[in-house]
């Protein structure tokens, strides 16, 4: 199956051989691709939007051990605290987060950007998977105080693609960034479209 081919700089998983024959004969059953381009950077900022579903993951998750990027996601540390989760957690590409901490996650992945070193943080900003009327905004301001780019990817299960789209810089204007980021998702299908979030129920009014 072909997929989606990754620029120098985007961060690797490095997987093996085998793995990534079993995800690619995975993604021939389900009939998913990853569709879209990749900009040539090291960091940025991903949202997955619309997350309606725990069946997301079946779906993507096999698409990027396909592909062999290498996403940073956040996992609360409670799931640290059992071993073999926490192994197979970091293995896909989790770090631990304190939530109970006000400013932390933020703080924390600011200074991972500032590390330099290649980070694609993937981020959900519905921050739920059901119904919801506004999005969390941390994934916009941590890309803005970081100074890298917000790459949009859309769970799309009308078309069954997985859709990287072009980057978006923000510009410090919350209010009138957020209209045209909430655009990328136009005519896009969740799993379940009545718990896609009110910014994106608005696009199909």
């Amino acid at each position: 199956m072909q997929h989606l081919s990754l620029p120098p700089n985007v961060p690797k998983r490095g997987g093996g051989v085998l793995i990534k024959k079993i995800a690619s004969y995975i993604n021939q059953l389900t009939g998913w691709k990853a569709v879209g381009s990749l900009p040539n950077i090291s960091q940025a900022v991903l949202i997955g939007v619309p997350h309606t579903s725990n069946f997301d993951g079946v779906f993507v998750l096999p698409l990027l051990i396909e592909m062999d990027i290498q996403l940073t996601i956040l996992a609360k540390k409670q799931l640290f605290y059992v071993p073999i989760l926490a192994n197979f957690l970091r293995k896909m590409g989790a770090v631990s987060i304190d939530r109970d901490k006000k400013g932390s996650v933020l703080g924390a992945n600011i200074e991972r950007f500032a590390s330099k070193r290649p980070l694609f943080l993937a981020l959900a900003p519905e921050g739920t998977r059901s119904y919801t009327n506004s999005w969390k905004t941390g994934f916009y301001y941590l890309a803005l105080n970081a100074q890298v780019p917000i790459i949009p990817v859309a769970i799309d299960y009308g078309k069954k693609q997985l859709h990287f789209m072009s980057p978006f810089y923000p510009s410090g204007d919350i209010e009138n960034d957020l209209p045209k980021i909430y655009q990328y998702y136009q005519g896009v299908v969740a799993k379940h479209p009545k718990n896609v979030s009110k910014p994106l129920q608005d696009l199909m009014s």
